[in-house]
């Protein structure tokens, strides 16, 4: 009885059934589209740290600068931001950080809700495929006075059918969605850690920026301010002494 059902003439005419198959379209588009995009964007943020950690070290901010930029990574465009500026501002040079960070998040979560959403209604209409298959049973037994396996078989096979493609959907999708989530969000992390490390070495490899530097010379001049008020102190009663 199986081996002669046609189960694809059963469920070709099911409009559930074809959008579903629309569903799986969208979501495999997307899928390609995200992954080719974040190979595309994955770079190599370590290398560039290195780069222009080594370029700042030396006093050379322009190449510095050029090595951030060449980046492909989201670390590369929210680096470039402490070049941006007499950077003598923190309060500003934080918000502009923050909205390089956000301008990358956008980027990366591009089209990835549409992919969210299709893992969850993919389900849904799989379930409507079912409901939609019973009652189309329920009708061909109306109309043929029958309760023959080959008069409810049509719609039996697209409820089975549509429940089963809604799930082949849905499952791929939200694995696809969780990983492109959990990267975006290693990416963004990495490149604010990154950007943080370099403004760092900024703040350390700059004359009279360096609090510990600063720290230091006054504890230095401190002494010698101390020793000169000795001096004063110890030459001051001469003058009572002699007279």
């Amino acid at each position: 009885m199986y081996v002669d059902f046609n189960w694809f003439q059963a469920t070709a005419s099911s409009p559930i059934f074809l959008v579903i198959v629309g569903c799986s379209v969208v979501t495999l588009a997307i899928a390609l589209e995200r992954a080719w995009y974040f190979w595309k964007r994955s770079g190599n943020p370590e290398q560039a740290l290195g780069q222009a950690l080594k370029k700042v070290q030396g006093g050379q901010l322009r190449e510095a600068a050029w090595a951030c930029e060449s980046s492909t990574h989201p670390m590369g465009p929210v680096a470039i931001e402490l070049f941006k500026g007499d950077g003598r501002d923190p309060q500003s040079l934080d918000e502009r950080i923050h909205v390089a960070l956000s301008q990358q998040k956008l980027l990366l979560e591009r089209n990835l809700s549409i992919l969210g959403t299709m893992a969850a209604i993919a389900p849904l209409i799989g379930l409507l495929g079912t409901v939609w298959g019973i009652m189309r049973a329920f009708h061909d037994m109306a109309l043929t006075g029958s309760a023959a396996p080959t008069v409810v078989a049509a719609g039996v096979a697209e409820a089975l059918t549509t429940t089963a493609a809604g799930l082949v959907v849905a499952v791929p999708a939200l694995v696809l969605y969780n990983h492109f989530t959990n990267r975006m969000n290693v990416m963004l992390t990495v490149a604010e850690n990154h950007t943080r490390s370099l403004r760092t070495a900024m703040i350390e490899s700059t004359p009279g920026t360096d609090a510990r530097g600063s720290g230091t010379g006054g504890r230095d001049g401190a002494p010698g301010q101390a020793g000169d008020a000795r001096v004063n102190r110890t030459e001051t009663p001469e003058p009572a002494a002699t007279r």
